[in-house]
């Protein structure tokens, strides 16, 4: 699975985000800012990225995924 795909998946559920993924081989890590996530802790943030990506964690196709995800006005303090 490349990194484009991952980016494209979550671009179809995160609409109005802002999406960037790197790595390879099973491993990846995923930024997302979104206002999808207001209002959300990070469990609630993590959970709306699983059920995007769990067919493929199922699958053994991604074993590893690291997530950043923010609203932007969190990325904007960054």
């Amino acid at each position: 699975m490349t990194t484009e795909e991952i980016e494209n998946m979550l671009a179809e559920t995160f609409t109005d985000a802002s999406i960037a993924a790197t790595g390879g081989d099973g491993s990846y890590q995923v930024r997302i800012v979104s206002d999808a996530f207001e209002g959300l802790n990070a469990v609630k943030r993590q959970q709306s990225v699983y059920r995007v990506l769990n067919p493929h964690i199922a699958s053994g196709v991604i074993h590893a995924i690291n997530m950043q995800l923010v609203t932007p006005g969190e990325a904007d303090g960054d």
